[in-house]
């Protein structure tokens, strides 16, 4: 009768370290597309911003199409930086093996960045 259970030897057991290792690193890298998925979603904000502004720029209630497109302005904003904590948190519980996972201050930088691109098309938007 065949036995079920794992043979007890060190290949076996160097096997299963290296499967567990492949899908650790499967997830460092599946957590870095979910930090770009964000980061899109925070930037599609600020084109639909945008896109309020344009559609909105021959009405009668001129403030009420500019406050609602700083509402998505700042819903881009709170995007970036609740995707850089995430990405922050996931990242402090895993461990990379054969990827190197991006570093926490690359995150914050382009979170940053990308919350001052907002700022500014915000203050532009109200400008104009």
């Amino acid at each position: 009768m065949p036995s079920t259970e794992l043979p007890n030897n060190p290949d076996a057991n160097d096997l299963a370290d290296t499967r567990t290792a492949w899908a650790e690193d499967r997830t460092v890298l599946a957590n870095e597309r979910t930090f770009a998925g964000w980061m899109r979603t925070g930037m599609a904000c600020i084109a639909l911003a945008l896109g309020l502004k344009a559609v909105f720029k021959d009405t009668d209630h001129l403030m009420l199409a500019k406050g609602v497109a700083e509402i998505f302005i700042v819903v881009a904003i709170l995007i970036f930086w609740s995707a850089a904590q995430k990405c922050r948190q996931a990242q402090s519980r895993m461990k990379d093996h054969d990827v190197e996972a991006q570093p926490h201050k690359r995150m914050n930088w382009l979170a940053a960045i990308l919350t001052v691109g907002a700022f500014a098309t915000g203050v532009i938007l109200w400008l104009l």
